[in-house]
């Protein structure tokens, strides 16, 4: 009899996205888009704003460019991001510096949820409690280093090759943010050079999004502004974070799916070592014992 082969079936699961999604379905990708984006929304841009006011003029300038524009944001929905930057002395008056560090404080819930991503898309144990708060201070302050840097080189390059130059600049840099990221959350238990896809697959896929949304973001928040009001506007804010969560989860699981591959590509992501993780790293966490379902992708931890 002639042997009929691998089905179908068989062939797709092999594919490398069909594991990409396997492994998105594992980490419950839409209910932890959904925290990510809340949490992005209520801590962490709250905190870019207090934050803005007690740096220097040019470097909050700088800030809020680099905001906006990853935004997409125009219209009113622009005049109000501005004007939040532009109390500057209010918000220090009001804040002061024990509201600074509460702010970050609060923020760190932000960098706790981005964490646990990491860590259940690499099946890694849960990270010890008590490096939360400066993990995440340290994190909040490369990002916002990140995008003061961008929004200062956005100022000095003008004209189509000045924009061109500015994409690439981009993508370089928040390649080594994400890849940072990602070394850092794992509590560099995972080898940096198997990380390196997992930085750049979010950079690109954060670049696409965001050139997107300078497409349809002002006409969402045009339409969402003139039907609920301001309430509207945070509501086209929680989109965009939804969808920049997912950019993230996917790339969060490109690392461990790439460096799992039995073939050429598996090989090239370890190099010489066989092993993705550190010498002295802790033992994974098994895989699912049961099959995953696309059920599984809106499963959160009560439901467990």
């Amino acid at each position: 009899m002639n042997d009929p082969g691998p089905s179908l079936r068989d062939r797709v699961e092999q594919l490398l996205l069909w594991r990409v999604w396997e492994r998105l379905l594992e980490i419950e990708f839409v209910d932890r888009s959904v925290a990510l984006a809340g949490k992005a929304f209520v801590s962490f841009f709250p905190l870019v704003i207090v934050v803005a006011a007690f740096v220097p003029e040019g470097v909050r300038e700088s800030i809020v460019t680099t905001l906006i524009d990853r935004l997409g944001l125009a219209g009113e929905a622009l005049d109000a991001t501005r004007g939040a930057f532009a109390s500057s002395s209010d918000i220090r008056e009001a804040t002061g510096v024990l509201g600074l560090v509460l702010t970050v404080f609060f923020a760190t819930s932000f960098t706790t949820a981005l964490q646990r991503v990491y860590l259940r898309a690499w099946r890694r144990p849960t990270a010890p409690r008590g490096g939360a708060y400066w993990r995440g201070a340290v994190w909040l302050a490369a990002q916002l280093g990140c995008m003061a840097a961008l929004g200062a080189i956005r100022g000095v390059l003008h004209g189509d090759v000045g924009a061109t130059v500015f994409l690439v600049v981009t993508v370089a840099t928040t390649s080594g943010l994400w890849w940072f990221s990602a070394w850092f959350f794992l509590l560099g238990e995972v080898r940096s050079r198997v990380l390196f896809p997992t930085g750049l697959v979010t950079s690109l896929l954060m670049t696409v999004f965001v050139l997107s949304a300078t497409i349809w973001m002002p006409q969402v928040v045009t339409n969402n502004e003139e039907q609920f009001g301001v309430f509207g506007i945070a509501l086209a804010l929680v989109t965009w974070f939804s969808s920049a969560s997912i950019c993230i989860l996917v790339g969060a699981c490109v690392g461990p799916v790439l460096a799992e591959d039995a073939g050429p590509i598996g090989a090239f992501i370890l190099g010489r070592d066989p092993s993705a993780l550190t010498v002295g790293a802790r033992a994974p966490l098994p895989p699912p014992q049961r099959e995953i379902t696309l059920r599984d992708a809106f499963r959160g931890p009560a439901d467990r």
